[in-house]
């Protein structure tokens, strides 16, 4: 019965990617297109093509909740829903995670691979919705400083890729140049995948036997001058971001143990 469980499990999420491949093609393909012939210019187009792709992941979610793969915990969520103009950080356990705060954050941008740039399913989606490409370190500060002037928060990963399971947190420094040339608050988002589930280096059919419990947790809002008070750079920012999201991790291990 396990392991007819496990395969069920992981048919399950073979599906939704398939469907979630074919719903980016047609996304790119059809509705995008539509949605740019509708008034306004290139910016109201992108915030429609947000709004679409947020409604997309709440209905996987919605799927992937149903038949009991993934069970979503939310603490502290309101404090996301009116943000403007912030630096949304956040830990990297699974695949889903961007899936996960896009949907509980409303006209978010996040800053994705440039692999996405070049995915034929994906590509259109990350290029409509105005999210920015991590190739370009010369522009990618200003094109984030830009963005958040205009009062969009932004989502970034400051591993810059999934966690490794059982490792300690390292992130590289572009998130503290951001949130340095910017000033914006600094928005923690502690995640937790348990049992782990598409974490770095496992296979997409690596399907849990039980519901794994992604858990959001929205922290209070701080900035690179309160965690910094001392005029120090990148660096030293980032070793202090890196141990904020440490010590949260490690405490919440405590009390759960």
């Amino acid at each position: 019965m396990a392991t007819l469980n496990v395969a069920w499990r992981s048919a399950v999420v073979g599906v939704c990617f398939a469907l979630f491949g074919l719903g980016g093609m047609i996304l790119s393909l059809i509705v995008f297109p539509l949605l740019r012939l509708a008034p306004g210019g290139r910016a109201v187009s992108e915030r429609r093509a947000r709004v679409v792709v947020r409604g997309s992941f709440l209905a996987l979610l919605a799927v992937l909740q149903a038949l009991r793969i993934v069970r979503i915990e939310k603490r502290n969520l309101a404090t996301l829903q009116h943000i403007g103009p912030a630096l949304v950080l956040a830990n990297h356990p699974s695949y889903l995670d961007i899936v996960v705060l896009i949907a509980h954050i409303p006209n978010a941008l996040c800053v994705v691979k440039s692999a996405l740039w070049r995915n034929p399913f994906l590509g259109g989606v990350v290029r409509a919705a105005g999210y920015i490409r991590n190739d370009q370190p010369e522009t990618l500060v200003p094109s984030c400083a830009a963005r958040l002037a205009n009062g969009l928060p932004l989502i970034i990963f400051p591993e810059g890729t999934r966690s490794a399971p059982g490792a300690p947190l390292h992130f590289v420094r572009g998130a503290a140049h951001i949130a340095l040339a910017t000033g914006v608050p600094i928005m923690p988002v502690i995640l937790r995948c348990e049992p782990r589930f598409l974490a770095r280096g496992a296979k997409w059919y690596q399907t849990p036997p039980r519901t794994s419990c992604i858990s959001i947790e929205a922290l209070p809002s701080t900035s690179a001058a309160a965690l910094l008070p001392a005029k120090r750079g990148a660096r030293s920012l980032t070793q202090v971001l890196e141990h904020y999201f440490i010590d949260h991790l490690q405490g919440h291990e405590r009390l759960a143990a």
